[in-house]
């Protein structure tokens, strides 16, 4: 009788987070080097990135690689990163930029940045690795939308485009790849309580979520860790092309 031996796909993983070093990327970042896994993170900024590494503490399981996901040679240096790592296995898109313009003030050019950052960027580095975790036969990708894309949001008509965009990019590549054992899923998270939302966001939108959700607290990045956690994990391995909204209960469907 020929025996297949199992892998664990549970830890020891080789993990591609983008906007690793935001509120959301770093939790996520530090969740997976605590399970044993190989994170790559990516952002912007390479001394975000440095504090990131010393803030965590982090040995050689984490490789950092500065740049925008908007750009194809950064995206390029992606792939090389995880290449020399022996492959992916999970790939969680975070990366994002929110700005706020009305629709009559909005350039080309600013509306063409907003949908490069939060949906271009998206497919750039998903195509970058696809191919690497092909070779593995099983992954997890994981996209971080937004619930504002459920009510719309006046001012932000170029982000809630990308972000619903990324409905469509989901499923149907869940669709391309679930015969390689890959599974795509969608996280639309409510509004967190990270750096950018605290600086940029008045008291009373901030509190006006909060008794708008069900639970009625404020929404905080960790409260988005486990739910990805979960997706990229083997427990998920038949959930695939599905949004999940993790809001605290602003959205119900």
């Amino acid at each position: 009788m020929t025996t297949t031996a199992r892998i664990d796909h549970g830890t020891g993983r080789v993990v591609v987070i983008t906007g690793a070093a935001g509120g959301v990327g770093s939790a996520l970042v530090g969740r997976f080097l605590r399970n044993g896994d190989r994170v790559i993170a990516t952002d912007l900024s390479a001394a975000a990135l440095g504090k990131l590494r010393a803030d965590l503490g982090a040995d050689e399981s984490l490789v950092t690689v500065a740049g925008s996901i908007a750009d194809e040679d950064h995206v390029q240096a992606i792939a090389d990163a995880a290449r020399r790592s022996g492959g992916v296995d999970v790939l969680l898109n975070v990366a994002g930029f929110f700005p706020f313009d009305m629709f009559e003030d909005t350039s080309p050019d600013r509306w063409r940045m907003v949908i490069d950052i939060n949906l271009t960027g998206y497919f750039l580095v998903t195509h970058a690795l696809l191919p690497l975790m092909r070779g593995r036969g099983w992954g997890r990708i994981v996209n971080v939308g937004s619930a504002s894309m459920f009510p719309g949001v006046p001012g932000q008509v170029h982000y809630v485009t990308a972000k619903a965009g990324l409905v469509g990019f989901t499923r149907s590549l869940a669709r391309e790849v679930g015969a390689d054992g890959i599974t795509v899923n969608l996280l639309t998270p409510g509004l967190t309580l990270t750096g950018p939302v605290l600086e940029n966001f008045p008291a009373e939108l901030i509190a006006s979520q909060r008794e708008g959700r069900a639970l009625k607290r404020d929404q905080h990045a960790g409260d988005l860790v486990g739910p990805i956690f979960f997706l990229a994990s083997p427990d998920a391995g038949f959930v695939t092309g599905q949004t999940l909204n993790v809001d605290g209960g602003m959205f119900m469907n």
